[in-house]
C-alpha cells in the first residue's frame, strides 16, 4: 500500500521535520512511502530565526523527498496536486501545525478531493498557532476543510480539532522518543561542565528549545532565587534560539542578581552538540504557559533525563509522577519552585533514569503502523 506524506523533512530543521522524518522511518517498513517536501517553508519576513535549514555537520534522519511546494506560490501547489494525483496512493497525509499553511493545504487537497475520496488524512501536531493571531481560526477552518479524517498526537489537540472536524473520524498516536541525538562518541561530563562554566557539584536545570513567550522561561528565571535558597548550587542552563527579544530575559536576570547562576546559549544547536547540554543536566524543565505537546520532553527522555513540566496540553500525560518527572501547575512561580525542589529531594532515592528506560521500551509511537493500517482499511470500506 502506498502513502504520500506532505510535510517538511531534511534539509529543514525543528520539531515538525523531526516528527515527519521519524514517521517516514517507521511507516516505510510496511508501506511504500513518498514524501512531498517544501522548496520554501516560510518567507523570511515570517521567520524569526536565523535559518530554516539544518546546518549541522552531523545529519540525522535524512529522508528522501521530492521538493515541490513553495508555501506562497500557488503554481507549486498545483504542481504538487498534479504529482500526487499521478501516484494513485492509498492515503494522502498532510502534516498540519500552523494556520499559515491554510491556503496552500486547502488548494492542494481541493484538487485531490474527487480522486482521493475518504483518503485524505491530516495529522494535527498543532491546530492553532501558539501566538493565536486573530486570523488563525479562519485560516485553520480553510486549511482543514478537505480533511476526511484526522490523526492527533495528544488529548488536548483532539479536543481542539473536534471544533473543526464535525463528525469526521479522529485517530490517535503519539510523539516518538527522540533518541536520535546520541552518537558514538562518549561525552566527558566533567570536562563539558567545566567548558560551560559549571562546577562539578552544580545541579544543572536545563531549558532547551526556541525561546518564545508561551514557553514560560521568564517564570523559571523568577523562580530561581527561591530554588537557590534550598539548593544553593543550582544553575540554570538556557539553550535555544531566542524568537523573542532577549533583553527582557537578560534584564530580569540582572534584576534578580542571577548572573552567576544562569548560562545562556542563544543559538539553534546543531545535532552534534545537543548531547553536550543534556548530558550535563540533572533535570529538564518545561515551564510552558500553554501548548499541546513538546518534542523537547521526548528528547529529554531519549537521554534518560527526568523532567519538570507544567500541566498544559499533553505534557502531564507523558510524565509518571515522581517516577519520570514532576508535574506542576502553570503560570505559578511557587509551583516551579515546589516541583524542582521536589525533584532534587527525590533524586537520591528515585532512579528516574531507569524508570524512563522502562517507559521508552513501551513507547506508544511504535504502534503507529497499525494505526495507519486501520486508517487505510477504514478508507476502503
Amino acid at each position: 500500500m502506498k502513502i504520500i506524506l506532505v510535510g517538511p523533512v531534511c534539509p529543514y530543521r525543528g520539531g515538525n521535520a523531526l516528527y515527519v522524518s521519524h514517521l517516514y522511518d517507521v511507516l516505510k517498513e510496511k508501506f511504500d512511502v513518498e514524501v512531498i517536501n517544501y522548496k520554501l517553508l516560510y518567507p523570511k519576513i515570517f521567520f524569526p530565526g536565523t535559518s530554516q535549514e539544518d546546518k549541522s555537520s552531523v545529519k540525522i534522519k535524512e529522508v528522501p523527498s521530492i521538493r515541490i511546494i513553495n508555501s506562497i506560490n500557488p503554481i507549486t501547489w498545483l504542481k504538487a496536486a498534479k504529482f500526487i494525483k499521478k501516484e494513485n496512493a492509498d492515503l494522502v497525509v498532510f502534516d498540519w501545525w500552523n494556520p499559515f499553511f491554510g491556503p496552500c493545504h486547502y488548494t492542494i487537497s481541493s484538487f485531490l478531493k474527487k480522486q482521493y475520496k475518504d483518503k485524505i488524512l491530516f495529522i494535527t501536531e498543532n491546530v492553532i498557532s501558539h501566538e493565536k493571531r486573530f486570523i488563525d481560526k479562519l485560516l485553520t477552518k480553510i486549511g482543514l476543510k478537505n480533511a476526511d479524517k484526522f490523526l492527533v498526537l495528544s488529548n488536548s489537540v483532539e479536543n481542539t480539532v473536534k471544533y473543526y472536524s464535525g463528525d469526521k473520524r479522529i485517530y490517535k498516536s503519539a510523539l516518538p522518543i527522540y533518541d536520535c541525538y546520541q552518537f558514538e562518541n562518549e561525552i566527558d561530563n566533567s570536562k563539558t561542565k567545566e567548558e560551560l562554566g559549571f562546577k562539578e557539584d552544580d545541579k544543572v536545570i536545563l531549558f532547551f528549545g526556541y525561546v518564545r513567550k508561551y514557553k514560560g522561561l521568564l517564570n523559571l528565571i523568577e523562580a530561581l532565587p527561591d530554588i537557590l535558597r534550598t539548593h544553593p548550587n543550582s544553575k540554570l542552563l538556557v539553550v535555544g534560539e531566542f524568537y523573542d527579544s532577549p533583553d527582557e530575559y537578560y534584564n530580569k536576570i540582572e534584576e534578580l542578581n542571577l548572573n552567576n547562576h544562569v548560562i545562556i546559549v542563544n543559538e539553534f544547536v546543531p545535532n552534534e552538540e545537543v548531547g553536550r547540554y543534556f548530558s550535563v543536566s540533572d533535570v529538564v524543565v518545561l515551564p510552558y504557559k500553554s501548548g499541546t505537546q513538546s518534542g523537547v520532553l521526548n528528547i529529554a527522555y531519549g537521554f534518560h533525563k527526568p523532567v519538570v513540566v507544567t500541566k498544559v496540553g499533553s505534557l502531564p500525560d507523558d510524565v509518571e509522577e515522581e517516577k519520570t518527572g514532576i508535574v506542576v501547575e502553570p503560570n505559578k512561580k511557587n509551583e516551579l519552585v515546589r516541583g524542582i525542589n521536589r525533584f532534587f529531594d527525590l533524586s537520591n532515592s528515585v532512579n528516574f533514569g531507569e524508570n524512563i528506560k522502562n517507559k521508552i521500551n513501551s513507547q506508544e509511537f511504535l504502534k503507529v503502523t497499525s494505526v495507519f493500517e486501520k486508517i487505510i482499511l477504514d478508507s476502503n470500506k
